[in-house]
């Protein structure tokens, strides 16, 4: 069953735009995660992703204390091979192509693939392209990785393509949780020009109208995430707008 890519796939198909909230199981527990799934409910996003790139509680716990508060998909978005749940609706398996760093290109897919085949999870492969947003990321930080200049956009679509060539479902352009700038619109449209897979863009989307640009731009879904956790208020107008 391919329920999560199904709907990405004809979202793109017939240009229906996706909002994606993302939480971070790390920074949003207890009342919180309660507070934030309040307003998810009232918002309608499309999509709960859950993860981070360092994480000490438990993706398990805060997944099942979502699913009890809301019936909203919840995908996976895991920064390393320990942050997974059978509790959740499908996982989207990031290969970080934007950088050279073997382990996160395959090394931790190794080590996370029996418990993933074992899982029965929905299973997206997902070309990860990690964008200079400003500042350095946790991702960056992570990873040991060095984002993609944000003016090198024959490299990104460059990119982009040999991950859809490799068999990626989907491409990921982020700018990072916390990212000063958001990925430039002209990037956006240059990549979704060159795939014919769907494209996600997240990190850095601070306003409505940096969302619709982004969505003008090419985007299929749009992930607001590290934002949102001082501006909840901001959730509901930032889903309107895919509409």
């Amino acid at each position: 069953m391919q329920a999560i890519y199904n709907t990405i796939t004809t979202a793109h198909k017939t240009g229906k735009r996706l909002f994606a909230v993302l939480i971070d199981p790390e920074k949003c527990v207890g009342t919180t995660l309660e507070q934030v799934i309040d307003t998810v409910n009232k918002a309608q996003p499309d999509f709960i992703f859950v993860g981070g790139s360092q994480l000490q509680n438990s993706v398990d716990e805060t997944v099942i204390h979502i699913k009890r508060l809301t019936t909203i998909p919840v995908v996976l978005f895991p920064g390393n091979a320990f942050q997974l749940t059978n509790k959740a609706d499908a996982l989207l398996l990031l290969s970080l192509i934007s950088g050279r760093n073997a382990e996160w290109l395959i090394g931790q897919h190794v080590q996370a693939a029996k418990a993933i085949q074992q899982s029965a999870l929905e299973t997206i492969s997902t070309g990860y392209i990690l964008i200079d947003g400003g500042n350095t990321t946790a991702v960056e930080r992570v990873s040991n990785t060095k984002p993609l200049q944000r003016d090198a956009i024959d490299e990104v679509v460059s990119t982009a393509l040999a991950g859809q060539l490799l068999g990626h479902k989907l491409i990921y352009l982020e700018a990072g949780s916390g990212a000063h700038n958001p990925v430039p619109t002209a990037l956006i449209k240059a990549v979704k020009k060159a795939i014919d897979i769907p494209l996600i863009v997240g990190g850095g989307l601070t306003s409505t109208n940096a969302i619709k640009q982004a969505y003008e731009a090419g985007a299929d879904i749009v992930v607001v995430g590290n934002y949102l956790e001082t501006h909840l208020e901001k959730m509901v107008d930032f889903c309107a707008v895919r509409n």
